[in-house]
This record gives structure tokens, sequence and C-alpha cells, in this order.
């Protein structure tokens, strides 16, 4: 038992003593009760318990009822019971035993007059009072009077009085307190000053030098925020380790400046990315909270901040746990925080905050509904004067406006400008503060003139941020982002209004924006962007050549950046895309090459998420097409299909091009792997600091960006990766007409196109007569019509496409072919882009008699790009012993219609397949989604008969319906299966993914190619259950040659055949044409 428990055992002892052996007004009865109390009170200080502390108020009351209003004891009782009370309330947050306190507190100051000797403790202790109130209800008088009662308390204490330490920290606390209200930079300082006074006082071994290290340090620490002084920071991190060395694991204190030291490495960490710093502070979190078990008053504070590390940590490292755990700590902490506690407030901001990161991170859209209701309970608990007002309307908004940007509610958008005014009014002129809810208001108003078109949100945005940028002095940290801010408002004012002062001032701040962000910077492509945009529209209304020129020239230096690429270079390199398009300027070709290095550089950093897929794939859509028709036009052919190559079908790259390579080079060996392991946790922090870049970040930026630029060097010095991350090359790519040509047929809006690429020759241009507008209506005509298959006979209709087809586009180029000596009966293999991509190419022709259509003169196959044919010529094939084939049918999944011809079509494929190699079947209830994995892994080729389940607005989630749910292509593609060969897809759908981004090729049959399959056939549309199966029976029958062998080469020429077959049976066309080949 420790002494104090001793002490309070002896005092019950003695306290029920009395109370069998003497009436109530024993003289002695009061001063036992006080004791007690005291005692109670103290270990309610160290162990949090709050039975303690209750039991401590019942007795201070007691005592009090018992002294007579003159007697000594009845001022001591006074006190304890307004310090109980007090404690209590910080417990709990029960505002009438705060009201209580300071009524108590008021009453002792009365009885105090200024000779007294405990006059000071009184000031003191109704001023802490008033204090705590002001920061729960925003009061201002109760914060003026509590810094003139400190005040007065400290006159008491000349500088040998032994209480002038704790004096000096209660003012500098009243001033700190009035600064954060009011942002009075002398309130700072002079708190500041005070600290330092009191620390001089309070030598190694005072008891109030814990106290005072960690208040000057929170001061430091405040101003470091307001004025960015490093040495502040440095400071304040040396004060708290000092403080925490005089904190023994014992210490009640312990875990405070534990959480405090902790605060402090972490902001380091942000400001200069030192990883030991933060792995630091998050130790000491959880120590922190290791030292607050349930009960104890720290506790709420050690589960937010121990949440806010992880989740700092889940924004470095993307550590999925990291997020969750932080949720359910904040969580805890909010449990803890119940109506009328006075943390609720900040701990539902908490909440709302981590659950609006996993929106931003999971786009669960609950998430983000949930968060916007925590928000308001928030701002519900901080009426006006509240000290975390306005962070709360800030934050209301800020959530109000995401899901705007979510849904276009208009409502969500008024609401938050609202409240970003309301946020604005709590900051008036002179404030230290104002500029960051000048800028958010402004953002706001011009968010909305966007959509409405208001002139006056324009103006009153304008204004807004020129008042921001003059409280952004030169030096200031956010300077530049002002700079760029105001440009940008009077440049939309310029192209509403034409008023050439305000373009002319746009520049002027653009070149100053400019200045402030030098080789290297974060932001540096975005202000070189702005910037030419501005001088190219002043060229356009005065035609001076000199503006045109500079503004190429700022371009140009885009050309020259060999950093890993945010998505803000992409943009700033498109933009010089389109403006030299539209001036026809000879900058053009240098444009495209490096808006798509800088795709090559980003995508890169990217994990293969599917989110981060979209991303990319919007900031793209017609990059590589574009690049491709400016090549030709260059007549750069060879160039053309550097670059379609590079932009094109940009996920299947991203998977292609750099997931195997940091596979292969994992298995490279030691070094292999640690430069692996070292580029992926690379390029997910640079990812990180792009998605949140600001001003303050930019250094840590040029840090990661250059160990990211070496490590590249490095793997690239290995054998083997001496062309990592590099874009392909012509040399390589014409590898994929080694066995017949391929022919890239490419619309973009200044031209369509198609390049055969040849073996041994230079690639063929032929420029097709169709505009990207005729292709996309004939695309449009041609799905809207394949809609309707099966209902009834639309052959004439299917006809004429198909004519247009022809004569538009592969006649043209047939053309060629036997111009160039392409023999009749040769393959050749179709790399379709954009809408070219959703047409049946391969079955394009006349259609009249006495005229030939494609498939008389050539075998058609389909790649969706040059590098995937590549790729499947280059797996080995394996010895036809060694191959294994399953048939996998499900004619009655868990959803869908039966299919009532799959049992005869599985009969028929193990007919001509089970003779020549092992054979499985895999059918009914066996079918699952398990039950197909399992068996891909197993096998080497295979045949999939079976409902396909197209998802036009979600490609990943299209899917094969097995009995217990769907077989989708994102689970397909994370598989690794065992040297796969060849796949027939008998279902529907299996070759057409996203009409909206035709050119990504997500669909079925491309995910079984990714996973290796290097000879697939599928469909482009719906698949009669019976046509199905004549196919089938013909497809075998010629794939089987006379040595019985199977090879996936054969498997083009088997189909080809097996279509022929058809023609002679009265089959509607759409089903003899439904099948394509792709692959080898």
């Amino acid at each position: 038992m420790s002494d104090l428990d001793e002490s309070i055992e002896h005092n019950r002892a003695a306290l029920k003593l009395d109370l069998d052996l003497h009436p109530p007004s024993h003289s002695l009865r009061s001063e036992y009760l006080c004791n007690l109390a005291t005692y109670l009170l103290t270990r309610f200080k160290q162990c949090g318990v709050q039975s303690d502390l209750d039991e401590s108020i019942e007795l201070c009351r007691t005592a009090l009822d018992l002294y007579p209003h003159d007697h000594p004891g009845w001022e001591t009782s006074l006190c304890n019971l307004a310090t109980s009370l007090l404690d209590r309330f910080r417990q709990r947050g029960v505002q009438s035993d705060l009201d209580e306190s300071i009524e108590h507190s008021r009453a002792a100051l009365d009885l105090h007059p200024p000779s007294h000797s405990l006059r000071s403790t009184c000031l003191n202790n109704l001023a802490f009072g008033l204090l705590t109130r002001f920061e729960q209800r925003g009061v201002q008088s109760n914060l003026d009077e509590a810094i003139e009662l400190y005040r007065a308390a400290h006159e008491l204490h000349p500088p040998s009085h032994p209480l002038r330490p704790m004096s000096l920290n209660n003012l500098a606390i009243g001033l700190f307190t009035r600064f954060q209200q009011r942002g009075v930079q002398p309130d700072l300082d002079e708190a500041i000053e005070l600290y330092r006074d009191a620390l001089a006082l309070s030598p190694p071994g005072h008891s109030v030098r814990s106290m005072t290290l960690n208040n000057l340090a929170h001061s430091l620490f405040t101003r470091f925020q307001q004025c960015g002084v490093q040495s502040d920071l440095d400071e304040t991190i040396e004060l708290q380790r000092a403080a925490h060395e005089l904190d023994p694991p014992s210490q009640p204190l312990r875990s405070m400046s534990l959480n405090n030291l902790a605060i402090g490495l972490f902001t380091r960490f942000r400001q200069r990315g030192v990883q030991p710093d933060f792995d630091e502070s998050i130790e000491l979190h959880r120590d922190a909270l290791a030292h607050s078990l349930p009960g104890h008053y720290l506790r709420s504070t050690c589960l937010n901040n121990l949440a806010l590390s992880l989740l700092t940590r889940f924004e470095q490292c993307g550590v999925q746990s990291d997020l969750d755990e932080a949720i359910e700590l904040y969580r805890d902490a909010l449990a803890l925080s119940p109506p009328g506690h006075s943390l609720r407030s900040m701990c539902l901001n908490n909440l709302a905050q981590s659950l609006l990161t996993r929106f931003e991170q999971r786009d669960v859209q609950s998430d983000l509904d949930v968060a916007i209701e925590l928000y308001r309970d928030a701002l519900a608990l901080c009426p006006p004067g509240h000290s975390l007002r306005s962070t709360c309307l800030n934050n209301l908004a800020h959530s109000l406006l995401t899901r705007f940007e979510q849904r276009d509610v208009q409502s969500d958008l008024d609401v938050a400008i609202e409240l970003y005014r309301d946020a604005l009014a709590l900051f008036p002129p002179g404030h230290s503060l104002r500029s960051a809810p000048l800028n958010n208001l402004a953002r706001s108003l011009f968010t909305r003139f966007q959509q409405h078109g208001v002139q006056s949100d324009l103006d009153a945005a304008i204004e807004h941020h020129r008042d921001a940028l003059a409280l952004s002095p030169p030096g200031h940290y956010v300077r530049s982002t002002c700079l760029n801010n105001l440009a940008l408002g009077l440049l939309t004012r310029f192209e509403q209004r034409g008023v050439q002062s305000d373009l002319d001032e746009a520049i002027e701040l653009h070149r100053a924006t400019l200045k402030l962000c030098p080789p290297g910077h974060s932001d540096r492509s975005l202000s070189l962007d702005n910037l030419a945009i501005s001088l190219l529209a002043r060229y356009k209304q005065r035609g001076a050549l000199s503006d045109r020129d500079e503004a190429f020239r700022l371009y140009l230096q885009l050309s020259f950046s060999s950093h890993a690429s945010s998505r803000g270079d992409l943009r700033a390199a498109k933009s010089w895309v389109a403006s030299a398009e539209e001036m026809n300027h000879g900058s053009s070709l240098d444009a495209y090459q490096t808006a798509l290095k800088f795709l090559d550089q980003h995508v890169a950093l990217l994990s293969s998420s599917l989110r981060h897929f979209d991303a990319v794939k919007k900031a793209t859509s017609t990059l590589a097409m574009d690049a491709f028709s400016c090549s030709l036009r260059n007549g750069a052919s060879t160039t053309a299909v550097e670059l379609v190559e590079q932009g094109h079908a940009v996920f299947w790259t991203q998977l292609a091009r750099f997931r195997t390579p940091l596979d292969e080079l994992s298995l490279s060996g030691d070094t292999g792997a640690a430069l692996a392991g070292e580029f992926k946790q690379l390029s997910f922090h640079i990812r990180k600091a792009f998605d949140e870049s600001t001003e303050d970040q930019s250094s840590q930026i040029r840090r990661l960006t250059m160990q990211w630029d070496d490590v590249v060097s490095r793997i690239r010095m290995l054998p083997d990766f001496s062309r990592f991350l590099l874009p392909p090359i012509f040399s390589d790519l014409r590898k994929a007409a080694e066995h017949g040509p391929v022919i890239i047929v490419n619309a973009s809006k200044y031209s369509c196109d198609a390049l055969i690429i040849l073996s041994a020759h230079d690639p063929v241009h032929v420029p097709l007569d169709i505009t990207r507008a005729e292709v996309s209506e004939l695309s449009f005509e041609f799905q809207s019509l394949a809609k309707q298959f099966g209902s009834s006979n639309h052959e004439l209709q299917l006809v004429s496409i198909l004519r247009k087809l022809w004569l538009r586009i592969v006649s043209p180029v047939v053309k060629v072919l036997r111009e160039s000596k392409v023999l009749r009966g040769s393959r050749i293999w179709w790399c379709p882009t954009a809408e070219f991509t959703l047409l049946p190419l391969h079955s394009a022709g006349p259609y009249e008699q006495r005229s030939h259509n494609l498939s008389y003169f050539y075998i058609s196959s389909y790649t969706p790009t040059l590098a995937a044919l590549i790729r499947a010529r280059q797996q080995i094939s394996r010895d036809a012993s060694t191959q294994h084939f399953v048939a996998i049918g499900q004619a009655n999944p868990v959803r869908g219609k039966e299919l009532q011809c799959v049992a005869p079509e599985l009969d028929i494929v193990a007919q001509h397949v089970a003779p020549i190699v092992p054979f499985t079947s895999l059918s009914g209830s066996h079918a699952t989604v398990q039950g197909a994995f399992d068996s891909l892994s197993r096998n080497q080729w295979l045949h999939l008969a079976c409902h396909g389940m197209p998802n036009r607005q979600q490609p990943f989630e299209s899917s094969f319906a097995m009995r217990d749910g769907p077989l989708m292509i994102k689970d397909i593609i994370r598989s690794h299966l065992d040297n796969p060969e060849f796949a027939f897809l008998s279902a529907c759908h299996t070759t057409v993914g996203d009409e909206s981004s035709p050119d990504e090729a997500i669909h079925l049959a491309a995910a079984m190619q990714f996973s290796g399959f290097r000879s697939i056939i599928g469909s482009m549309w719906s698949v009669d259950d019976e046509v199905a199966r004549q196919i089938v029976s013909a497809f075998y029958g010629y794939l089987v040659d006379e040595s019985g062998r199977l090879d996936c080469t054969r498997a083009a020429g088997a189909l080809h055949k097996a279509v022929k077959s058809l023609r002679k049976m009265n089959i509607p066309l759409e089903q003899q044409i439904v099948f394509v080949h792709i692959g080898v």
C-alpha cells in the first residue's frame, strides 16, 4: 500500500471513530472531512479514479455545511470545493459544476482582502474557472477578466516570492489563450517572455519546472506555426524532452509529457520528412495511452493523439489497418466524451475527419454522409465565441463542398459558402490567421461562379484573394498560393469581360509566382502553365509575337524535367499540347512526347488499384491517339507507334510494364529485391506527397523525387533492366509483326489513320477518309444495333454498317496490304484505338455478289497493344504431354436464365480434346468461383461456357456467372496462373468493355490475356446458345490437326474455317461473326 493510500485509510478510520463517538457538531468533524477530501482529490489526480473525485466533492460539501461562515475552515472548504468541482467539470463536462465552481471562487475571493495571504490563490482559482468557461462558451468578458485577475495575482508575487513562477505561468496562459482567440501577436510574444522568466526562476528540482517547460514549448510551437521559424520548432522539442525526463514512469502527468514530445516530433517530421522523428512520435503516443488506463482523465486525449499519428502514417504508407485503427481509436475517444463533455466537439471533428479520409480512399458514400453529420454535431456544440467554432465551420464547409463535387447538389455549395463567410467573420481585419478563411471563401465563391456565372461571386472571390495576398508579405509560406489564386481570378474575369488591365495584372502575378517556384519545386509546372496561358491570351488579343514565343519557351522547360511526375505536371503538359495544336506550333510533337513521358512516370508511381487507374484514365483520355495523329502529320511514323503504345490501354500498360518488371526485379537477387522494395516505398511516399501538396511540403517532395530518381538509376544499372520505366522503342515494337502485319487503326479529332506495321519494312501510313465524329457516330449506331441482336432480323442494318467499315476504313488498308505483297490467306492483326475498338473490323466487306469481304483475303486477329502480342509470343509453349485442359460450364448460375446447350457443348469439347491431353470437366454445382480458380491454376487450356456479364459502369466488375456468384475481372487479373496457353470464352460480351472509355479495352478477354493466356477466342455481343455449340464443334474439329497435337497458334485459323462453314447454314449474320480471336 502506498503512503497516500495509507493516509486515506487512517483518515477514514479517524472520521468513522468521530462519527461513532461524537455528535455532528464536534469540533474535529469538519477537519477530518476536509483532510480526507484533500487526500482523495490527490489520489484522483494521480490515478484518475472517478469515485475518489465524487467522494471528495461530497466531503467538501458536508464540511462546508458544518463550518460557521466566520470560521477559517469555511474559507478553506469553499476553495477546496471550487477546485474539485472544476476538476470534475474537466472530466465530465457538466456545465453546472463549472458555474458552481466559479460562484464558490468569487465568494472565496470576497473573503480575502488585498492584504490577505491567500488572496493570490483566490485570484488564480477564479481566473482559472473563468478561463475554462470562456473556452466552453466563448464569452469574451470571461477571458478578459481572467487575464486581469492573473495580472493582479502576479503583482502580489515579487521576484523573490516562491509562487512567482506559478503566477508568471498563469498570466502567460491567459495571454496565450487570448492570442489564439484574437490573433494579436503581442499577446503571444508577451506570453513567451513570461514563460521564459518563469523557467529562469524554476531551476532543476523546482516543483513547476516540468509544467513551465511544457508551457514554453507549447507557446513556441504556436509561434512556429504562425511564422514558420524553424528554431522555434527545434527549441520546442528540446524543451519537451527536458520536461519528459523530469517525469518518472510513475508520475501522474507522464502521459501528458509523452504526448507533448510526440506532437513536436510529429510536426518536425511533417516539415522535414525525418522518418525517425515520426517513428518515435508514434511510440511515444502508444506509451502515453498505456499510461492512461480506462478512467484516467487524459485517456481521451491520448486516444485522439495516437489516432492522428496512425492516420498520418496511413497517408504516408497506405497501410489500411492504420486507417481502420485510427477510426476505432477516435470512436473510443468519442465514447469517453458523452453529450455535455467539454471535449466532445473535438472528438466529433476528429472522427469525422478520419471517415472523410476513408471516403477519399475507398469512395464509400456513407462515410462522407456520416462525416458531414458528425461535423454538424460538432458545430452545434460550438456556439458563437467558442474557441473551436472557426474549425468546425471550416470542416463542415469543406465536407459539404466535397459532397457537392461528388453529387452536384447546389444546396451543399450554398451552405458551404455561408459557413465559410461565418468562419471569416471570426477573424476580423488585422487577425494574423485571416488569410486562410479568406482563401477558403474565395475558392468556394469561384466554384459557384463557374457553376452559375454570377459575376458578383467572381468579383467577391477576387477581392478576398487580394486581401489574402496583402496578409502574406514576401517570405510568407503561402505567398505563392495567394499570388496564383488572385491571378487565376483576374484571368477569368478578363475572359468574361475583356478588361485588359486584369490580364496584364494576372501576367505580372504569375511572373511573381514563378520566381517563388524554382526548378525542382512541386508547383513549378503549374506556375509555368499558368503564366504561359496568360501570355497566350494576351497574344490572341494583341498579336505580340513576343508573348507567344515566351509562352512556348516556358512550356519547353517542361520537357527538361526528369523527376517523378505529378498530376500537375501532366496537366501542364496537356495544356502545352492543346496550345501547340491550336496554334499549329512547331513544338506540338515535343509537347506530346513530354506529356506521355509524364504519364509514364506518374503511372509508375501508382499502385495497381482501380481507383488510381480511373484517375489516370480520366486525365489522359485521348492523349495517345492525338499524339499518334500528330506524329503522322509530322511524317514521324515510327514515333507514332512508340507514342500510341505508351499511352494506349493505360491499365494493361501499367500492369504489364510496371508490375511485371518489379516482380522480376524482386526475384533477381538480394540487390534487386532491395531496390524493388525501395522503389515501391518511395513511389507511395511521392504519390501521397503529390496528392496532399502544400507550400510547406515542397522541400519534402524535392527530397523524395531525388531519392526516386536515384533508385531508378540504380535499377537501370542492373543486367536486363537498362530500360526500366522507359517506354518501348520501335525496333522492339516491330517484333509484333514477325508473323504478319499489325494494323493500328486510330481515331483522333485531328485525323483518322491506319498504320501498317511490317516486319521488314518501314510502317506504311494509310490516311482514312473519315472523321473522329463519324467514327463515334458509326460506333454508336452499331452498339445500338448490337443490343437488339436476337430479338428480330437486323441483317440489312448490319450489312449497311459493315459496308461503311469496308469503304471508309478496311478497304484502303487491304489495298495497301496487297500492294505490299501480303499474300491472301495470311494472318493480320488489328490494333484499334478509341471507338474503333467497338467496331467489328474483322467482318467488314461490301457484302455484294462478285465482291469479296475481308475474310476472303486475310485471317483477322486482334491485339489491344503491340506489347501484348509480343509478350504472348515470348511465352514458351509447353510440350503437349505436360499440358492440361479444363472445360468449365455453368448452365444455372445464381443469377441469370438457364443455358440449354452448356452440357452438350462440354461433351463436344471432350470428344475432340480428351483423347489428346489430360482433360477435366467442371460443371453444375462444382462450377463455383473457387472451383474455377482452382481449375485455372492447374490447367493450361480452358473452355468456358456460361453467361458473360458485362458491367458498363464498372468494367472491372464484368464477370463470368458461376453457380455461387460472379468471377470478376478484378479477381482474374490478381491471379497467378501456371503458363496458360489458350482460352475459348463461350459467353456473351467477352471482348467489349466500357463504352465511355473503349480505348482501355477493359473486358473479360483482355483480363485473360493479361493473366497469361497467349491465344483467346471471345465474343463481341450476345451469343445464341445453339450457335455457340455449332461453332465450338466446328472450331475444335479444325484446331486438332492430323498429328493429334494442340497448338494455340492455330486457333485463329480454326475459327476462320469454323465461321466459314457456318455460312452454309441458315444462321443469322450477326451470329456468324460474333466470335473474334485475340493473341498469337
